[in-house]
């Protein structure tokens, strides 16, 4: 996690307001994994975080990602669990985060409008608004881009357009 999580409140407040009113899907804990593994596998990413469950005891936080494992509730709304994946999506699996930052909100915007199929128009324009700073051509936090090239046969980091 970055030594502070300056986006946070602004990210929260933003979802409330933009977010929530446009989703108001659930998903059942014993149907997240299976969505998870699919939206990993259609993002060409081997080895999805596992689902767990959230503590009971657990009252302040409604769900948590890391980048081996997403801890869900019975039942969260389908925009919480497109929020977690892009934790997941933006961390390493020996714990450093984006927190709330601008890759974490490219990540988790590209999802949005991939998924829930909101306009990247209408979210990169309410990101602004709300003062939140957003990557949208970031990509997964551990992925290795010169593997990836060399996986290709792509040269000197060149990318295809």
């Amino acid at each position: 996690m970055p030594e502070r999580d300056r986006q946070r409140a602004r990210v929260y407040a933003w979802e409330d307001q933009v977010i929530v009113p446009r989703d108001q899907t659930a998903v059942s804990f014993a149907r997240a994994q299976g969505m998870v593994d699919a939206i990993w596998a259609d993002l060409g990413l081997l080895f999805p975080p596992k689902i767990e469950r959230l503590p009971r005891q657990a009252r302040c936080t409604v769900a948590d990602a890391t980048r081996l494992s997403i801890r869900l509730p019975q039942t969260c709304p389908s925009w919480l669990l497109l929020h977690e994946l892009a934790h997941a999506l933006s961390s390493t699996h020996d714990g450093v985060s984006d927190g709330h930052g601008p890759v974490f909100m490219g990540l988790y915007a590209q999802m949005l409008a991939r998924y829930l199929r909101i306009p990247i128009d209408e979210l990169s324009e309410s990101l602004v608004a709300a003062g939140i700073g957003v990557d949208l051509a970031a990509k997964p936090t551990f992925i290795d881009e010169d593997i990836v090239d060399a996986r290709l046969g792509r040269r000197g980091g060149a990318r295809a357009g």
